[in-house]
């Protein structure tokens, strides 16, 4: 199949199929959250390409079910219930028109700083490979799950910057068993991270991505870049193993038939990705094209999975003879914290599901306890001393722990990774934004 593609097709599959500037806009109006990310399509042969959603804790493409967050589901330590979360939100991709799901987020939290710290589930290696595995393995009854940031991205604030050292050891009894599990379990896909390990980025790692994945692990499926700023060298990424250039036609785009032409990419090199693609998309085809029941989304069991999975995450520290509560011997019950009253349902990024119907503590509270007076304040602890019961509601919002872009980085970053823009990048700009639809992807002819 691959013989049969023209060397235009080929370079087509080595990155999405979007235009870079049309889908920057697109993506900043909030394309994320409502539409799939195309790549590999190639319709002259009928190959499928993948189409891209998030996230950990529910398709971010809504209106979907919201799940706990990860952090909260490693602390069930309970498996089966991964897998059937992950089983849920890959029929919910479904419904969408996803194919590859890019939710199962397995780095260590070695750093507080890190914005994506409720998107994983601890800093275990046994307990994140085991969950994520699951998670994955439940995605796959419907498509194709990538596992990610491969590997050692733990700083949020300067993940585009970051060289982060570790001796072979480190890396393997610490920062990589997780990922073999999840690769050796039969996950489809890896996504490469922003960092740099030892001196090289993530995207352009010979050393990560075919040395040690491919080499030492075995693995057989593709491997994308983190979206946007995910390689460095267009050159030397296809040459280290990263497959998709993800979302957009952007460094790539700019330099490898030029690559080709003078000798310093070879057409193998080539091949040898869209091979590990289509291969990928051949062996997940029989789930990926199996029709699903557009209303899998409304279903009331998933709803009450994610309400099994929130009660099974619940920790409790200590209990002096105080729970349960017998609702019927409630007078006045004090409710304490401003998060208590608020929708907090993402980090308004990869994690960010869009939901119809939110349920805070406090109207949890109203509604169970309708005959007792519950009182709310979000600071002032002085309404405890004549209730029968406080029940304080601490955490954070997307303002505390959430995804971080650093806009004086990514600013220097976008004068050598972008394309410059084009009056045809314009005119699709101003064409998308009249009629309110997203980017149209440029097929090779």
């Amino acid at each position: 199949m691959v013989a049969q593609l023209s060397l235009d097709e080929r370079l087509w599959c080595l990155d999405g199929d979007l235009e870079c500037w049309p889908g920057l806009f697109d993506m900043m109006q909030g394309g994320y959250h409502r539409h799939t990310f195309p790549a590999a399509v190639v319709e002259r042969l009928g190959i499928p390409g993948i189409h891209f959603s998030d996230g950990p804790r529910g398709c971010v493409i809504g209106p979907k079910t919201c799940f706990p967050v990860s952090m909260a589901r490693g602390a069930s330590w309970d498996v089966d219930l991964e897998r059937r979360i992950g089983e849920a939100i890959g029929a919910e991709l479904r419904t969408v028109g996803a194919t590859y799901y890019g939710g199962v987020c397995v780095n260590l939290l070695r750093h507080p700083g890190w914005g994506r710290a409720q998107e994983g589930y601890g800093e275990e290696p046994h307990l994140v490979g085991e969950m994520g595995h699951a998670l994955a393995t439940g995605a796959q009854q419907h498509v194709m799950a990538c596992v990610k940031h491969f590997a050692l991205n733990s700083m949020e604030n300067a993940r585009f910057t970051v060289d982060v050292r570790a001796d072979d050891r480190a890396l393997h009894e610490v920062y990589l068993p997780h990922f073999r599990r999840i690769v050796e379990g039969g996950v489809a896909s890896v996504m490469s991270a922003y960092n740099s390990v030892n001196g090289t980025f993530c995207g352009d790692n010979h050393e990560l991505l075919t040395d040690i994945l491919r080499g030492e692990w075995g693995f057989d499926g593709f491997v994308t870049s983190d979206f946007i700023f995910g390689l460095r060298d267009a050159v030397a990424s296809v040459q280290a193993g990263l497959d998709i250039e993800m979302p957009f036609r952007q460094q790539r785009a700019m330099v490898l038939a030029d690559a080709i032409a003078d000798g310093r990419l070879s057409v193998a090199d080539v091949d040898a990705s869209v091979t590990r693609t289509v291969a990928t998309l051949l062996r997940f085809h029989a789930i990926t094209s199996r029709t699903v029941d557009p209303d899998v989304s409304t279903m009331p069991t998933h709803r009450a999975l994610a309400r099994e999975a929130a009660a099974k995450s619940i920790v409790l520290l200590r209990n002096h003879d105080l729970l349960p509560l017998a609702a019927e011997g409630l007078r006045r019950v004090a409710v304490i914290g401003r998060l208590a009253r608020v929708k907090n349902l993402g980090d308004k990024g990869s994690s960010d599901v869009v939901v119809t119907d939110v349920v805070t503590p406090l109207d949890g509270l109203h509604a169970a306890l309708a005959h007792v007076e519950v009182v709310h304040s979000d600071r002032d602890t002085s309404i405890a001393q004549d209730a029968d019961v406080a029940i304080v509601v601490v955490g954070h919002t997307h303002a505390d722990e959430g995804e971080y872009i650093d806009a004086a980085g990514t600013a220097g970053l976008m004068g050598t990774m972008f394309p410059a823009m084009s009056d045809a990048d314009r005119a699709a700009i101003a064409a998308q934004s009249a009629r309110g639809a997203p980017p149209a992807a440029t097929r090779p002819a």
